[in-house]
């Protein structure tokens, strides 16, 4: 929080009457407001730019030798979660990619622990050298078609607001209740509207009709853009548009098309979703930036996409430029087109240069969270998938896709009950609630997953994050599920009732407070494995499977009360009627 005196002391420095923190030379400035290049001394005091142009006095003086200095970049819609580490943790993996600030929903968390589990997330960024702000999650649940761990009504998130780092209302994935005009989810864009914030929208799936629903109850941003019209259709109508590179979302090469000159400032960028191993091996936002360029996009255009235009994006008006007010969250970049980044400035201070992180600098917060049970009750016998007709509905995986396909297929049956068939690629999916001991199992049939024999399990089911599980026989997916039930959550891959491999998220069955490091490896072992009991590549099985429990993405999608169509936005048997 600001004080009268350290702005005081920033004018000063303006006014040339005092001396600054910092003084950088020698750069060639972004300027996001124009696009142009601009040369000048950027005055740093107290974590803010005082001024740019010829300064002399300072405590510091760092000579940036010729590179480009340019804002920090700012993922405007992130779930901490998906990377399975805690929000300190992640500054470590975000400030040497260039990423100063998110903004993130926890909506996953909060499905599982509620206000808690959002109080947790606040809690453990307070220390970390990044800026995290939170959007209150508006769908918890986020339908009425599963189970989860907790119901957050307008009353419940209205408090949260008196956080300063809670800025707006998170992605509204209940659009029939948006359309029906529901009274809570009004009321939560009220309250989002009355304490100054955007609503974030979710609009997969929606027409350009659809979407005057969203703009009448003032929503205005939207991240599941898949293509070029998809983008177009939001942009025209008002929208910022968020551009999506994740782990399973990728949809930047597609959508980027929707960029001109003429609307470039309504477009900004996310990563919504995206795992260790892929922030590791391709980056954050610097990799939105650097894939856009690759795509057409002016390199100065993508990087205001990745600053000033996410800031406006989420009304955060000291954040995103290189001028005076603003906070001096920086990067130096020897090279515009591959984004090279050698050094990340957040505050004013250096946290990364050539990569290689000032450790001290990366704090986290204590905090005593207890995270809720697993709760479940079932035996082998509820796995059995009984069916009358061979002719059933199946889901089909789409590898880096959120959405699935809409199959049908004739199955095997014995004693009335379906048979997994790996010649085929059919293999068994389960949702079993771990909530509130409801006993609800889900019961589907997926295509995709290239299953040769075993199971894999995890506690990672988006929204509700319920257990999901697929597999090629009872038997191992029991044990799977089993095993997480013992490890406290997280992610598991069985083969002939042997542990292959496993991921310990002990933090509300979606986190671990241990390093990215060793997350990053332990994935690695369970891709490899993976490997050895799957004929599919090319894609990140968990993550995948963590979606496919998600009904407000199209197409099929199971929760632990049956197979959802997203079309008829309601349950479905899974047999076919008979032909003939």
């Amino acid at each position: 929080m600001e004080t009268v005196q350290s702005l005081r002391e920033r004018i000063a420095v303006s006014n040339h009457r005092a001396k600054a923190d910092c003084i950088i030379q020698n750069g060639r400035i972004i300027n996001v407001f124009t696009g142009e290049i601009m040369e000048g001394d950027i005055a740093i005091k107290n974590g803010y730019i005082a001024g740019i142009g010829s300064f002399h006095e300072a405590d510091e003086i760092i000579d940036a030798k010729g590179a480009y200095i340019a804002p920090g970049f700012i993922d405007a819609h992130v779930h901490v979660e998906s990377a399975m580490i805690t929000p300190s943790e992640l500054a470590r993996v975000l400030l040497p990619n260039g990423v100063t600030t998110i903004v993130t929903d926890p909506h996953e968390i909060a499905n599982v622990a509620g206000i808690p589990g959002i109080k947790f997330m606040l809690k453990d960024a307070e220390e970390a050298p990044i800026d995290m702000f939170v959007m209150a999650p508006s769908s918890v649940p986020a339908t009425p078609q599963e189970n989860n761990g907790a119901t957050l009504l307008s009353e419940d998130l209205r408090p949260l607001y008196q956080d300063e780092k809670v800025i707006g209302l998170a992605e509204v994935m209940d659009f029939p209740s948006v359309a029906s005009g529901d009274a809570d989810i009004l009321q939560k864009i009220i309250d989002a509207k009355e304490h100054g914030g955007r609503i974030d929208g979710h609009g997969a799936g929606l027409t350009r009709d659809n979407l005057n629903n969203y703009l009448a109850a003032g929503i205005r941003t939207d991240h599941e853009s898949t293509t070029r019209d998809e983008a177009l259709d939001r942009v025209q109508a008002g929208m910022f548009v968020m551009l999506r590179e994740g782990t399973v979302g990728r949809d930047l090469k597609q959508a980027i098309e929707a960029v001109r000159i003429e609307n470039s400032h309504r477009f900004c960028f996310c990563t919504d979703d995206k795992l260790i191993p892929d922030l590791i091996q391709e980056g954050s936002i610097n990799y939105n930036v650097k894939l856009a360029i690759s795509h057409g996009i002016a390199p100065i255009t993508a990087i205001q996409m990745a600053t000033i235009n996410a800031a406006n994006c989420h009304n955060l008006p000291y954040l995103g430029a290189v001028a005076a007010g603003y906070q001096a969250d920086l990067i130096f970049l020897d090279r515009l087109e591959d984004v090279a980044i050698t050094k990340v400035f957040k505050k004013g201070r250096l946290l990364v240069e050539n990569g290689e992180r000032r450790e001290a600098e990366f704090k986290r917060a204590k905090d005593d969270f207890k995270s809720p049970p697993i709760t479940h009750h079932f035996q082998k016998s509820d796995l059995r998938l009984a069916l009358k007709s061979q002719n059933v509905r199946v889901m089909g995986m789409l590898p880096n896709s959120l959405f699935t396909e809409r199959l049908s297929a004739r199955v095997e049956i014995q004693d009335g009950v379906f048979i997994p068939d790996s010649s085929k690629d059919l293999a068994k999916m389960v949702v079993v609630e771990r909530h509130k001991g409801t006993k609800n199992i889900g019961l589907g049939i997926v295509k995709g997953f290239g299953l040769k024999n075993g199971a894999i399990a995890t506690t990672v089911a988006h929204d509700s994050h319920n257990i999901v599980a697929v597999g090629t026989n009872d038997t191992d997916i029991e044990r799977a599920i089993l095993r997480l039930t013992e490890i406290g959550g997280g992610i598991v891959v069985v083969s002939d009732e042997q542990i292959l491999g496993e991921l310990r998220l002990e933090i509300a069955g979606l986190l671990t407070a241990a390093p990215y490091e060793k997350v990053q490896k332990d994935l690695e072992k369970l891709l490899a494995v993976f490997q050895t009991i799957s004929d599919a590549s090319g894609f990140d099985p968990f993550l995948t499977l963590s979606f496919l429990t998600l009904p407000v993405i199209p197409e099929y999608k199971l929760t632990d009360q049956g197979l959802f169509d997203f079309q008829k936005f309601d349950f479905v048997p899974l047999e076919l009627e008979e032909e003939g």
